[in-house]
């Protein structure tokens, strides 16, 4: 495809219930076979709903070249229910997003525009009930997707009985073309071309002059964001206070990735899941299955009743493969009895958290600075000096230096990743203006855990195959630091805690939590919640009080160039990875991994605007 040719990125958008899998592995296929390709393809779906897998088996049938990304794109198509998922491929360089529902609904809140457009698929044409259930006709959508489209976007549409006219098409900006690969009474094509000036509240984010960051924290938030960047070609350099991977929170020696639920399917729900989705397709990617992560599936016993899933139609069967009831099959593994409440997540496994840090720092194009730790940050002076000679400008560049005012290391672009130091770090910036109302608060946790080995046979009988959560949560079989399989239960939450010592009052507690979660093996485990057959983690986490992260530019008016990546609280795990794709795409003006609405209750701006508001 000339028009893409040595460009940075090419979004091709599809809207509509046509069989989309044809139209992306195809483009999938001619990215991969150009080579003057741009470096990253992003093609979006707009449809009611994801066209069927037996559809994508009949493409690997019917298109024999096409078979291998077919089983690719096969093996991520699960859980595929309304809303948005992306899916990733050739390390991150070709990304899908469905966004499933009404598409009217989600053109009105794309706020990205399109290289390409495809109406329909001329290989499938849809029924007209479909194409019209909401009410739009063909004019109305073309209407919808020019809002998306920028000068020079190209646009194939099927013909159909409802084709605007010329006198339409040039009002909603489009000349037509004359049609030389498809036939022209199956297809028209038209180039976006208005005779006016476009008025749009898309997202138009110059190219960053400078694709050099700082990122300060190299846990699981830092390391995402680090590796989110150097994929897209960015030099990221992190500074951390420790001397190793996973010295704070992210150290953690094992944890879960699961989906959150919640009777009205809230936003915390809907983030978490696109959370975990990116985390596993990243666990994949960089970590070895069985001992770095497991997608295990993770059984939720749902103590006193909490978290109940949505009921009827909406909670339909795709969003099953995410969460369901749980079998009596799965009971009887946990040793729990059959009248007990649980909930079975199938998309869903245990992760060792250092080594997914470890392997997103060794990603080329980053730099990792340990024991240093950011007293403060400073703009740095222009060196061409002010526009009298004398008065020094100041630059778009911050430094990062310690407390003996040493500098550590400079760029344009700050990413504060460091968990609840980063309160430290915020109230550090210059003082000539308010701190960023961005409330982070200390979440204390302990873990618990030992060696498989020296369980009694009574409790290694009644380990459950799969992690359990619910009250705490327990895994087992997972290696321990030192190497021998281990199990693991807690954490404990202790919140305003700013220190993250070792008590043995919370191992007593993580045991107190045992016997709520699984009984019967609780009570088998109780002689090994004590020295010296117990070992124990601490560490300090922080939230916000949405119980949301907070991701993107702090206030890009006082503090131009100073964005964060924090407040996972006690879902790093299922997060962290989210919002550095989520860091990257925003920096890079590319589709966001979630809808825009739900992105939206993640910037960090929704804190300045409360702010405001209190004033």
């Amino acid at each position: 495809m000339p028009e893409w040719a040595d460009l940075r990125q090419w979004h091709v958008m599809q809207v509509g219930d046509a069989v989309h899998g044809l139209a992306f592995l195809a483009s999938w296929q001619a990215w991969l076979q150009d080579p003057r390709r741009p470096d990253r393809l992003f093609f979006s779906v707009l449809a009611d709903h994801p066209c069927a897998l037996q559809d994508l088996q009949a493409i690997a049938q019917n298109h024999p070249a096409l078979a291998g990304l077919s089983a690719s794109l096969r093996r991520q198509w699960r859980g595929l229910m309304p809303g948005t998922h992306r899916l990733v491929f050739e390390e991150g360089r070709v990304q899908l997003t469905l966004h499933l529902g009404a598409p009217e609904k989600t053109l009105r809140e794309m706020d990205v525009a399109a290289d390409s457009v495809l109406l329909g698929s001329p290989q499938c044409q849809p029924a007209p009930s479909q194409d019209t259930r909401q009410g739009a006709s063909r004019l109305q959508r073309l209407q919808a997707v020019s809002r998306l489209c920028r000068p020079g976007t190209r646009l194939a549409m099927e013909r159909t009985s409802d084709m605007p006219s010329a006198e339409e098409w040039l009002q909603c900006g489009f000349q037509p073309l004359p049609h030389k690969d498809l036939p022209e009474a199956t297809c028209l094509s038209a180039l976006y071309a208005p005779a006016w000036q476009p008025r749009s509240r898309l997202r138009h984010a110059a190219p960053p002059a400078s694709r050099q960051a700082l990122v300060i924290g190299a846990g699981l938030s830092g390391s995402a964001v680090a590796h989110s960047l150097a994929l897209r070609g960015w030099a990221v350099t992190v500074i951390d206070q420790g001397s190793s991977p996973g010295a704070g929170a992210s150290g953690l020696p094992a944890g879960l990735t699961a989906p959150h639920v919640s009777p009205d399917d809230n936003v915390l729900s809907r983030i978490t899941r696109s959370g975990v989705r990116a985390t596993l397709q990243r666990a994949e990617q960089l970590l070895k299955t069985g001992a770095d992560w497991s997608p295990t599936g993770v059984l939720e016993h749902r103590v006193e009743g909490k978290r109940s899933l949505p009921t009827g139609s909406d909670w339909p069967e795709a969003a099953h493969e995410w969460s369901t009831q749980a079998t009596p099959e799965h009971l009887r593994q946990a040793g729990l009895a059959p009248s007990d409440n649980a909930l079975w997540h199938k998309l869903a496994g245990w992760l060792r958290p250092q080594t997914l840090v470890a392997a997103q720092l060794n990603t080329p194009g980053v730099l990792t600075l340990w024991g240093q730790r950011m007293a403060h940050l400073q703009r740095l002076p222009d060196a061409s000096g002010g526009s009298d000679g004398q008065t020094p400008l100041t630059s778009n560049k911050w430094q990062a230096c310690d407390a003996a005012g040493k500098p550590i290391a400079q760029a344009e672009w700050v990413v504060f990743s460091g968990g609840f130091d980063t309160l430290h770090m915020l109230n550090s910036l210059p003082p000539d203006a308010d701190k960023p109302a961005i409330p982070l608060n200390p979440l204390r946790g302990q873990i618990s855990f030992g060696e498989l080995a020296g369980l009694p046979q009574a409790a290694t009988q009644q380990l459950p195959p799969f992690p359990v959560n619910g009250h705490g949560s327990f895994i087992a079989g997972v290696p321990t630091p030192e190497g021998a399989n281990g199990w693991f239960m807690g954490s404990t939450f202790e919140r305003n805690c700013t220190q993250a010592p070792l008590r043995e009052e919370d191992h007593s507690a993580n045991h107190k939590r045992l016997v709520t979660l699984l009984p019967t093996l609780g009570a088998a485990m109780a002689g090994q919640f004590s020295a010296p057959k117990v070992q124990g983690w601490a560490g300090l986490r922080c939230t916000l009080p949405d119980r949301l992260p907070v991701v993107g530019p702090i206030d890009a008016t006082t503090w131009p160039g100073l964005w964060i990546s924090a407040g996972m609280g006690a879902r790093g795990i299922s997060l962290a990875v989210l919002c550095g794709e989520m860091t990257a795409a925003l920096l890079e003006n590319e589709p966001l991994p979630l809808s825009p609405s739900l992105a939206k209750s993640l910037l960090a701006e929704r804190f300045k605007k409360r702010q405001n508001q209190q004033h």
